[in-house]
């Protein structure tokens, strides 16, 4: 994979890349949304505990295709207020703290989810050889 960062564009203002490009033959794993919802069913209060959740969640999808966060290619994201995006961008900051090549990024404020108490909603594009 290839990250693009064309020099004629402002640089990104957080942890993503503005493009990636994948080489032939990739395998691709899309992930479905992921919601703060605890295996048990529980949801959490709060969009840290909730990303947490849903990044947990992507980790498991992705270590069943034999991939984890390095091979993420694009992430999108969904908060249901700006307050969210605090406590979201720090999970998912620390989810990528150990990968080198950034996944692009989007990040979007909903007016929300099937349920009041959900938050916060995740979908990843992962690819590996």
């Amino acid at each position: 994979m290839r990250v693009l960062s064309p020099p004629q564009i402002a640089p990104p203002f957080a942890r993503y890349a503005h493009g990636v490009e994948l080489p032939p033959g990739q395998r691709l794993v899309a992930t479905s949304g992921q919601l703060g919802q605890a295996a048990d069913g529980s949801v959490p209060e709060g969009a840290e505990a909730q990303a947490r959740i849903c990044f947990a969640n992507i980790d498991a999808i992705l270590a069943e295709a034999g991939m984890g966060p390095a091979d993420a290619v694009r992430i999108n994201a969904y908060v249901t207020d700006r307050a969210h995006m605090a406590g979201y961008m720090k999970v998912r900051d620390e989810w990528l703290a150990a990968v080198t090549r950034l996944p692009a990024s989007t990040l979007v404020i909903v007016a929300g989810f099937t349920r009041p108490e959900f938050v916060v909603e995740v979908e990843v594009l992962a690819a590996a050889a």
